[in-house]
């Protein structure tokens, strides 16, 4: 059970961390979420606190470590402790190599790869001086199976996955630190709306009508991993809508 935790999630604005952040609340855990965009993380705390929950939010840019330092200083200078992480902010410009999209490449590696590893750095210390933790970090479908348009993006959730089998093989069996790996295939949320590439409107509109994941279905994947008991620990957990073939 996660009731009295402290829950630290990334990307909380809207979609999987949005989702997440209420399903750890209403679990029992208190949350403190970051994002860039603060008006939803206002809200999000409102719907929280609204249901009996205890929330903290602030602004979060994952690419900047000093950002990543304080929202873990943050909820430990609060609530004393860092019992879950859960590593959500992504982003997914998907392109073709030869569109030499250099700019979205570089943002893609610096929030999807390095904002997982600066939280992480964050909350470790954390988490190794109390010999207890769940770092839970969002790959994809894509960190298993690359697809044209997706080399780098591919690239950074193969990374995560890569990064995320590491650390529990570091501090797993060392020091009770539990990790998961969550790896969705198509889910509904505004990671398309990240893609500039003219070329893959017809993608884009092709998921828009294809059955998909919910938010809280993700959500429920990483509950269900959090509250597992403490002789378990869920290493991966691939989910995709029952259609999708790849």
């Amino acid at each position: 059970m996660i009731k009295g935790k402290v829950a630290l999630v990334t990307g909380a604005s809207s979609g999987i961390g949005y989702a997440t952040a209420l399903a750890l609340s209403r679990a029992g855990a208190k949350v403190a979420a970051g994002a860039r965009r603060t008006d939803r993380l206002d809200a999000l705390k409102q719907e929280i606190e609204k249901a009996g929950g205890e929330a903290i939010v602030m602004k979060l840019d994952v690419t900047k470590k000093a950002e990543c330092d304080a929202f873990v200083e943050a909820a430990v200078g609060k609530w004393g402790s860092v019992d879950i992480l859960v590593n959500n902010a992504g982003l997914m410009p998907l392109s073709f190599f030869k569109k030499l999209k250099v700019a979205e490449w570089d943002q893609m590696i610096d929030v999807n790869l390095k904002g997982v590893i600066y939280c992480t750095a964050a909350a470790i210390p954390h988490m190794l001086a109390r010999k207890s933790g769940h770092i839970v970090n969002m790959s994809s479908i894509a960190g298993r199976v690359v697809f044209p348009s997706g080399s780098v993006y591919c690239a950074t959730k193969h990374a995560v996955t890569a990064f995320s089998e590491g650390l529990r093989q570091e501090f797993s069996t060392r020091s009770n630190i539990r990790v998961t790996c969550i790896e969705p295939g198509v889910v509904d949320t505004e990671l398309n709306d990240t893609i500039t590439d003219e070329s893959l409107a017809k993608f884009v509109e092709s998921t828009k009508q294809a059955v998909t994941l919910k938010a809280e279905d993700i959500a429920s994947a990483i509950l269900f991993a959090v509250e597992s008991p403490p002789h378990m620990n869920v290493n991966e957990i691939m989910l995709r809508p029952t259609p999708q073939e790849r």
